[in-house]
């Protein structure tokens, strides 16, 4: 949304909270600061645009190079071992578009289009407390209520600190912006909120591996380098979704995405090198990530047994992340309330209804609309 609002002639301060390592969310790369050739893209593997027109910021993505257009092979797996090469799932429909370098090069592209007033990065933040008093800014606290940044506007892209689900996570009592806004007296914002309440979200567990050697020639040698797994292979092998990520230097990473009833089955299990379990510091427990490893391990290996064999998942050096809200599901937030004007909120991201509802679409097309609002109802242009 910052770079949307750049471009619509807002001038004044911007700046970014993001419990994460950095920009993207699901559109995010893990990446190692001792192998600078290990890429992964661990959450959406691309982006695809279903809906018209295309999103405003889509060229100068592009021209940017930050982007390009995809046409790799793509596969469905039906039932146990049918392979229907070219047949894509909701995510492989319309145009396609990778990150250029990885996908968290989507959201560094946007971040680049801010332009040189530029937006004050904060990563690996944790927002815990959030407060308002009438008349005044917003507030931003840690765990502690060390008070982190105030802002005249506060908009939420995920739902974090507006969902219940805060609580099912992270053992919160109350739902931070809930309990911010009780006393501002917004029906509207209330009236969002309780629709938030109301939605519920897919979760996901990813094993990540990364293979060399012979074990790298084969999966690259493979005819899809995306594979989807329909319901009924969805319920035998418990995986949704394999990506194949070829590296530069001959190696081949591999993302393995469970399916939801797998992840609800172990949701409790957030994976030790994730940034929630980092922030919140949770206890270790990798006897039970082990067993997650292993069960997503073993469904790779059987599902693709009449295509790759001899797979040694130990040599592959599996990690495991989970997404605790993957996908949300229908009906999403009305964009009628996506801006409270009164208490001064706005919400954007892919739980808004509306074209790309779920999808990097959906979450594009929203920030782009709460941009045109805010200047609209807000006189931002002015700064």
């Amino acid at each position: 949304m910052v770079a949307q609002l750049r471009r619509l002639g807002f001038a004044g301060e911007l700046s970014l909270w993001e419990t994460g390592r950095g920009p993207g969310g699901r559109a995010s790369t893990r990446r190692s600061r001792r192998d600078d050739q290990l890429v992964i893209d661990h959450g959406a593997p691309l982006l695809n645009l279903t809906g018209s027109p295309d999103p405003a910021l889509l060229a100068p993505l592009l021209a940017g190079g930050w982007i390009a257009p995809w046409q790799g092979p793509v596969a469905m797996l039906e039932g146990e071992s049918r392979l229907n090469i070219g047949r894509p799932d909701s995510l492989g429909l319309g145009q396609l578009f990778v990150g250029c370098g990885g996908m968290d090069r989507l959201s560094e592209g946007l971040l680049q289009l801010v332009g040189e007033a530029g937006v004050a990065l904060h990563y690996g933040t944790l927002v815990r407390h959030l407060a308002r008093q009438p008349q005044g800014p917003w507030q931003l606290f840690d765990a502690d209520r060390q008070l982190l940044g105030e802002a005249d506007w506060l908009v939420l892209s995920g739902t974090l600190l507006a969902h219940p689900r805060s609580g099912w996570i992270f053992g919160w009592p109350e739902v931070p912006l809930v309990q911010a806004a009780a006393p501002l007296g917004d029906l509207q914002l209330e009236h969002g909120l309780t629709t938030l309440a109301g939605i519920r979200f897919e979760a996901r567990s990813n094993l990540l591996l990364v293979f060399a050697g012979e074990a790298a020639r084969a999966w690259r040698a493979l005819p899809f380098a995306l594979v989807n797994f329909d319901a009924a292979a969805q319920q035998r092998w418990g995986l949704r979704r394999l990506r194949i990520q070829p590296l530069a230097d001959g190696r081949c990473a591999v993302v393995a995405h469970s399916s939801d009833a797998f992840a609800a089955d172990h949701l409790d299990v957030v994976g030790s090198r994730s940034a929630v379990a980092r922030l919140l510091q949770l206890p270790q427990e990798p006897g039970r990530e082990q067993t997650v490893i292993q069960a997503l391990g073993e469904a790779v290996v059987q599902s693709l047994a009449p295509w790759i064999s001899g797979l040694d998942l130990a040599q592959a050096a599996p990690q495991l992340m989970r997404w605790g809200a993957a996908f949300p599901l229908p009906p999403g937030l009305p964009r009628a309330l996506t801006l409270c004007a009164t208490s001064q909120v706005g919400f954007c991201g892919d739980y808004v209804a509306g074209p790309g509802f779920g999808r990097i679409e959906g979450a594009m097309r929203s920030a782009e609309g709460l941009a045109a609002a805010l200047v609209a109802a807000a006189g931002l242009r002015s700064g």
